[in-house]
């Protein structure tokens, strides 16, 4: 149990490249050969979720449509307008940089590997999670910016979307292309996923100490005090409960089985950091960039905390039910 609630080694890995940049800063000709390489290495990303993704794991999960509808909802719907609600009642407790953080965690998609992972463990339907969260992925491509820029709009526009014309270049582009090629590369793919798997993971490290590299020059942890970082974790934590709440309440008042509300539960709370920070990368600019990702930095270790001990009681629900 008490493995559940430690840091992941990716995570540790994240405060790392957060204490290299804080540090060791990338500026002048190393900062150019850094952003050119989170350039590159945020379009092979995409590429390869491109080139991974299964059309017959989200044709097949179609069927459900009722499920996945809610999944998506909550996602895309309720997600952001948690986000604007709470900018609006707490708004004077941070920064508009910090709001605007909030705002794009709202906007971002489901995770795929986590949710699955989830639902697995608490013995729920995994088919149903594979096609959901593929679906997640997919739209989060498109609908994330244009919901970036509506929030960002009515929060009053303080930070605002300057890269929205990049992600058709740098992330539409290569994963329309990677599924274009998936009959010719799929194979090569799926043999060397770990490396693969690795590649994505070195790329948000990248793109982590890209964007954090810029934000200590601009002097970000002298615009972010201690009482600011307990706010902000402080909302995150109840961003997710409100979620948690929200989900399991829909799923049970509309009637779907245990196994389906699983889906509904880890599905529509998780929130992508591997899409996350790549995309801030692309979307958003100037010295606000580090304090922007550090709502979905937050979030994600607690996502990953919480739900795993929500995940072993449907196990153990299920368990007692069979003894």
């Amino acid at each position: 149990m008490l493995k559940n609630f430690l840091p992941d080694p990716f995570m540790l890995a994240l405060l790392s490249s957060l204490a290299l940049a804080t540090f060791l800063p990338a500026s002048g000709a190393a900062a150019v050969v850094v952003d050119w390489l989170s350039n590159i290495t945020v379009v092979l990303l995409f590429f390869f979720h491109g080139a991974k993704l299964a059309r017959s794991s989200v044709i097949a999960g179609l069927t459900h449509w009722r499920l996945h509808v809610v999944i998506l909802a909550c996602t895309f719907v309720m997600f952001p307008l948690l986000g604007l609600s709470l900018s609006k009642v707490f708004g004077g407790f941070l920064s508009p940089a910090l709001w605007t953080g909030i705002l794009y965690m709202g906007a971002l998609p489901s995770t795929v590997q986590s949710s699955i992972a989830f639902v697995s463990l608490a013995k729920g339907n995994v088919p149903a999670a594979v096609a959901s969260a593929s679906a997640s992925q997919v739209l989060g491509v498109l609908l994330t910016p244009v919901l970036v820029s509506l929030l960002s709009g009515a929060q009053g526009g303080e930070v605002p979307v300057s890269g929205i014309g990049k992600v058709a270049l740098q992330i539409l582009l290569p994963f329309i292309a990677g599924h274009l090629l998936r009959p010719w590369i799929g194979d090569f793919v799926h043999r060397y996923k770990s490396t693969i798997s690795i590649t994505d993971r070195a790329t948000i490290l990248i793109a982590v100490y890209s964007a954090f590299s810029g934000a200590v020059i601009e002097g970000i942890w002298h615009r972010l005090p201690l009482p600011d970082f307990l706010v902000l974790f402080a909302l995150c934590c109840l961003m997710l409960a409100l979620a948690l709440l929200f989900t399991c309440t829909v799923a049970r008042k509309l009637g779907f089985s245990r196994d389906d509300e699983t889906v509904i539960v880890f599905c529509g709370t998780k929130k992508s950091l591997v899409q996350g920070v790549p995309m801030a990368r692309v979307l958003f600019a100037g010295p606000d960039l580090g304090l922007i990702l550090l709502p979905i930095m937050i979030f994600h270790q607690v996502q990953l905390m919480v739900c795993a001990w929500i995940a072993r009681r449907y196990a153990r629900q299920v368990e007692d039910h069979r003894s």
